[in-house]
């Protein structure tokens, strides 16, 4: 669910991206305006969701950042391929769509891939493995 959600968010992006681009029209770069914002959003709040559950977790086990949001050690390799593509093609399609239209509001979609990053330690906060907790020396 959370690798389709992902990708979702990539195709949205891409549509309404390269509309906006190809288009001059101010509704069709207003709906892409609204995208790119619901999927920075969206992705703001998944980002915190993650950490909350991450914080949860790291109880009982040592999550780094690397591990929860880049997925390094902590997801199977058809997960990480996948979320970490989705969020590299958002990350290309935002900057391609921003460099085509730099001083309108297409440029907005650099925020975007907030979303694939927040969707990221979504999937890790949940289902990542990471190595169990040591006990700490008291001294």
């Amino acid at each position: 669910m959370i690798v389709k959600a992902s990708w979702a968010g990539t195709a949205l992006l891409a549509v309404t991206s390269a509309l906006a681009v190809a288009s001059s029209a101010s509704a069709v770069r207003t709906v892409a305006l609204v995208v790119d914002l619901a999927l920075f959003v969206g992705g703001a709040v998944t980002f915190l969701w993650a950490y909350a559950i991450a914080v949860g977790r790291s109880r009982s086990v040592e999550i780094g950042i690397g591990g929860l949001y880049f997925l390094a050690g902590s997801a199977p390799k058809d997960v990480k391929g996948n979320l970490l593509g989705s969020l590299a093609a958002e990350t290309a399609i935002a900057i391609a769509a921003a460099a085509a239209r730099p001083f309108t509001s297409v440029a907005f979609a650099v925020l975007a891939p907030l979303w694939g990053l927040g969707l990221c330690g979504l999937w890790a906060a949940r289902y990542g493995t990471f190595p169990a907790r040591r006990a700490q020396e008291t001294g």
